[in-house]
């Protein structure tokens, strides 16, 4: 079973879209010469972000994995981006095939690739909602359409956190991860991936300067900011770590072998 909730919103492009500059990175096709234009510039700023973009696709996959061997059959992905094979409800239903995965993400093209892209198991279920992170409420009451909020669920934000800002009187991500974390039951997981200006300063300070004048937001977090999220929560092993690292298999040993990745990635257990 596939689906959507929302009729076709038109698209913006006269400015970028990070989902839309992520879909460059990953050498996709959806996206306009607006977000080409910035992803040109980033790369040439920050030499990381293509291999970036795909340790991120990586660790969605075995975070995903994970989390479903240990039982979880009920997933919510916020940012979810252009799809890109193998998406999550992949991974989820190739553990078991009767998870249930609900996308969800703010811009317009995701929703047009919804329907033909995101086709789950006949014992499944695999929907999206179109919705904005910031607002919580809507977010969650269009997600509970396909999943039981009182039954586990893996939360799942990749690469999504540092384009929203910490101000308690503008984005408050503390706070909104605070909102979504309170709403889920007992043994759902959080799955967290954040740029770091850690490893590279310079070179994100360099991209982050470019988001910025573009008109896109963007907040890169230290360990310390970006374990933050994590509190009050069971971190798994190997805990906060950079993203290539984090329970990686042959082929995210090659990917760090060509170099550093400044993405920090975490998965908890609410208790």
């Amino acid at each position: 079973m596939s689906g959507t909730d929302a009729a076709q919103p038109a698209v913006d492009t006269s400015r970028p879209h990070p989902a839309r500059v992520y879909d460059w990175w990953l050498g996709g096709k959806d996206n306009y010469p607006v977000d080409e234009e910035l992803a040109r510039r980033i790369l040439a700023v920050d030499g990381t972000v293509l291999r970036g973009a795909r340790a991120n696709r990586r660790f969605m996959q075995r975070a995903v994995r994970t989390v479903a061997e240990a039982g979880i059959r009920q997933f919510l992905d916020i940012g979810t981006g252009i799809p890109t094979e193998p998406n999550l409800h992949q991974v989820a239903q190739g553990v078991t095939p009767e998870a249930k995965v609900v996308y969800a993400d703010n811009d317009p093209i995701v929703l047009r690739h919804a329907e033909a892209l995101l086709r789950g198991t006949p014992e499944g279920s695999t929907q999206y909602v179109h919705a904005d992170v910031r607002d919580v409420d809507t977010l969650l009451s269009r997600a509970a359409g396909s999943l039981d909020l009182d039954r586990p669920v893996a939360l799942s934000l990749v690469a999504l956190t540092h384009y929203l800002g910490d101000d308690p009187e503008g984005d408050d991500v503390y706070g909104l991860l605070g909102r979504y974390v309170d709403a889920l039951a007992p043994g759902s997981y959080l799955i967290l991936s954040q740029v770091t200006p850690d490893l590279s300063p310079e070179a994100i300070e360099k991209a982050a300067d470019s988001f910025r004048a573009s008109g896109t937001p963007f907040h890169p977090r230290s360990l310390s900011e970006f374990s933050r999220f994590f509190a009050g929560l069971e971190l798994l092993g190997p805990g906060v770590i950079p993203v290539s690292g984090w329970r990686p298999e042959p082929v995210d040993v090659a990917i760090q072998a060509e170099g550093i990745v400044p993405v920090y990635a975490g998965v908890a257990r609410k208790p």
